[in-house]
């Protein structure tokens, strides 16, 4: 009796030191996850600023500073952009990069982003930025997952684990084999410690998190999106971990904070109805909207914050295909060459037979490109889509090369 109440004693002891364990790797994981947006939101505003031609080389005191901005400035495109409702919060944003070592002053000489006319540049720009460990897990996480993205014959497919089936996953051994063919390492025991280590990022997790990493036959997910677009005011939010993106649609933007809606770019005009409701985290990837998730994240690490629905359709009415193709219609065709930027391309399919636009991000490549909300879509890179729904059609177009080419239907005004 007494070896069996030890016995009992020691399993329960174990247990918990197990549970200790995955506690303290979870809370790890939590920390370096939100390590990573920052660099992520930090390198998404970098090329922003580049293509806006913020960051440029300028003059003082007959001296050249290189790729820098102008505190001042940024600021104020900051608030022109609803990146910051006023210079108070632009400051704490920009402060919170440069306490990262995302960006610092030209010479050093302030710790502090101050609101004026001061020289401040990113370190990815000057060759100062701390490569440490960590920030290099992230950065070849997104390289390889940038790579498996654009791949060809994608190793991303729906398979099943215990009956139960999960959207883009990788098998452990076929990722393995990729990673060998592709040169990111060597043999097969350095692969199995990468992945290890992207799955301790937070990069990448079993599909039921029940496993590490092994060379096998378990099945992985990416866990964050490298693609999707951060908004600023995010790292101002120390305990709300990422919203994940919906396999719906990748390109949808999602409101991270209802008391700042104002500031939030929302996914029809401000006159549509926007139904906010909780997130339901699972492992098996099922949304609070009805919908496959496309990243899941663990229901373990912290409480969901709130996420917008799929609002109500900008149609007025559902058109057919023949509808469409009706020589001498109400429609016509307009071809768009759309080309991602760092946070992908700006708008949100939906519909079925034929899909629409749903909505476009008045700052992305789409909208640049002409793209406009209640157009039909008919191709995507020379492929007749007329007859798809918009999972399939956003499908094409994520895994798909980062220029997409897009035939587009639109009625006559």
């Amino acid at each position: 009796m007494l070896t069996f109440l030890f016995s009992l004693f020691h399993i329960k002891s174990k247990k918990k030191e197990m549970d200790s364990i995955g506690n303290t790797m979870q809370n790890k994981a939590a920390e370096l996850e939100r390590m990573a947006e920052v660099l992520i939101t930090g390198e998404q505003l970098r090329l922003r600023l580049h293509e806006g031609k913020v960051i440029k080389d300028r003059r003082h005191h007959l001296r050249t500073y290189p790729n820098c901005f102008v505190a001042k400035e940024l600021i104020d495109w900051l608030i022109e952009h609803k990146e910051a409702t006023d210079r108070d919060m632009a400051i704490k944003i920009m402060q919170k990069l440069l306490e990262q070592s995302i960006i610092h002053h030209v010479c050093d000489e302030h710790k502090e982003f101050k609101d004026m006319k001061l020289f401040y540049r990113f370190r990815k720009d000057d060759g100062t930025f701390p490569l440490d460990s960590e920030a290099k897990v992230f950065m070849r996480g997104q390289r390889i997952y940038e790579k498996l993205m654009n791949a060809e014959n994608s190793l991303l497919k729906t398979r099943e684990e215990e009956n139960i089936p999960y959207e883009r996953t990788l098998v452990a051994s076929e990722f393995i084999d990729w990673l060998l063919q592709e040169g990111e390492i060597t043999t097969r025991e350095e692969a199995e410690q990468l992945g290890r280590r992207l799955l301790e990022h937070g990069i990448i997790q079993h599909v039921t998190n029940k496993h590490h990493f092994s060379d096998g036959d378990l099945l992985f997910q990416f866990r964050m999106n490298f693609r999707r677009r951060r908004r600023l005011m995010e790292l101002l939010n120390e305990r709300t971990r990422v919203i994940p993106e919906s396999h719906d649609s990748p390109f949808c933007l999602r409101k991270q904070n209802t008391e700042i809606s104002n500031n939030s770019f929302l996914s029809v005009s401000p006159t549509k109805e926007i139904k906010v409701v909780s997130a339901v985290r699972r492992s098996s990837m099922s949304s609070s909207c009805g919908s496959s998730g496309y990243y899941s994240s663990s229901p373990t690490l912290s409480s969901s914050p709130p996420v917008l629905c799929n609002p109500k359709s900008v149609l007025k009415r559902q058109v057919s295909p023949e509808e469409l193709q009706t020589p001498g219609g109400t429609f016509i065709k307009k071809t768009f060459t759309i080309v991602g930027d760092a946070v992908g391309w700006g708008f949100v399919v939906r519909g079925n037979k034929p899909c629409h636009i749903q909505a476009v991000d008045p700052s992305g490549p789409a909208a640049a490109a002409g793209m406009k909300v209640c157009q039909f879509v008919v191709s995507v890179n020379g492929l007749n889509v007329l007859n798809l729904d918009y999972r399939t059609v956003s499908n094409l177009i994520l895994t798909g090369p980062r220029t997409v080419v897009m035939e587009v239907m639109e009625e006559c005004q």
